[in-house]
């Protein structure tokens, strides 16, 4: 499947992409050094776009009313380009020579350009991740496990039906791969969770629901500060934690054979954020952690050999 080039101005931003992906989210850096060259660009251009409009949230909610205002228009533009049907060009009005400089921003740039050239690319997406990180900055209170799933779709699964446009799929089988790509970032959120919980919750931030919570014998109300969870508690959680991420990979992990490209690297990447579990476990569930788990050098090596054995693209 041959891949259209960006346009140049988004082929400008290339640079800072490749810097950002690999400065912010090392476990998948890692993996997307095996995405094929056609493709590579694309993944890192998306991120960028992606990691753009968690900053303008931030922006918006916590900075000067110029800086504000500015971000709030940003905002706007990707939540119109969003609502448009596939392939409607932006309002190029909204651009200026220097596309970070303008109201619609760079973000509003790459998103368009994609959207050109992968027809497929699921618009209603970005509004999705878009109200996930509304709800990350506000400190979403979790009830049950739909919620909490549908936390993890926003911030996350959003991502894995992106990733799944730009990488292409085989025909007929669409619906599938687009419910196993959201599974899969479900499962990466959800071990995110886990590997963050203690460092989370003595920040009094909680992203476990208070179904689960109840259901480990924690009262929600309580569940924060560095001491509130007891090693009992701790056990009866993650266990039940662990297992339905583990449940999210499964169902994500099936629909990589239906990838045009990359099913090497996003295969390697769910490998990487899943040994977070088993490192979790290896900790020993119940014992309080000084840090959070880091897979070692080794494991990833590991992976990455199997990785690089293993048949596909």
């Amino acid at each position: 499947m041959a891949v259209a080039q960006p346009s140049p101005q988004v082929a400008a931003l290339l640079p800072e992409a490749r810097a950002t992906i690999n400065r912010v989210a090392r476990s998948f850096a890692l993996a997307a050094r095996l995405l094929p060259p056609q493709v590579r660009g694309d993944v890192d251009l998306l991120y960028l776009a992606l990691r753009s409009l968690d900053d303008l949230v931030d922006v918006q909610a916590r900075s000067s009313d110029a800086e504000r205002a500015a971000a709030t228009r940003r905002i706007a533009a990707i939540e119109v380009w969003a609502q448009a049907p596939n392939a409607a060009p932006i309002n190029h009005e909204l651009n200026a020579p220097e596309p970070s400089d303008s109201d619609g921003g760079r973000e509003l740039l790459i998103f368009d350009d994609l959207g050109r050239r992968y027809p497929l690319l699921p618009r209603d997406a970005v509004a999705d991740f878009l109200a996930g990180m509304r709800a990350d900055l506000l400190g979403p209170r979790i009830a049950t496990e739909v919620d909490h799933e549908r936390y993890c779709y926003q911030v996350a699964g959003t991502v894995g039906r992106l990733m799944a446009a730009i990488l292409g799929v085989s025909g007929g089988v669409e619906g599938d791969a687009d419910r196993a790509a959201r599974a899969l970032g479900v499962a990466m959120q959800r071990t995110n969770i886990l590997r963050d919980i203690d460092e989370d919750l003595a920040a009094g931030r909680v992203y476990i629901s208070d179904e689960a919570l109840r259901a480990a014998g924690l009262d929600p109300a309580a569940a924060s500060g560095s001491t509130s969870l007891r090693d009992g508690d701790r056990r009866a959680l993650l266990r039940d934690q662990i297992a339905r991420a583990d449940a999210a990979y499964e169902a994500g992990g099936g629909g990589i054979r239906h990838l045009c490209h990359g099913r090497r690297s996003i295969a390697t990447a769910a490998a990487l954020y899943r040994e977070i579990l088993r490192q979790i476990e290896r900790d020993g569930l119940g014992r309080r952690r000084p840090h959070r788990p880091v897979v070692g050098r080794a494991r990833k090596g590991r992976i990455l050999i199997g990785a690089l054995l293993r048949d596909g693209a």
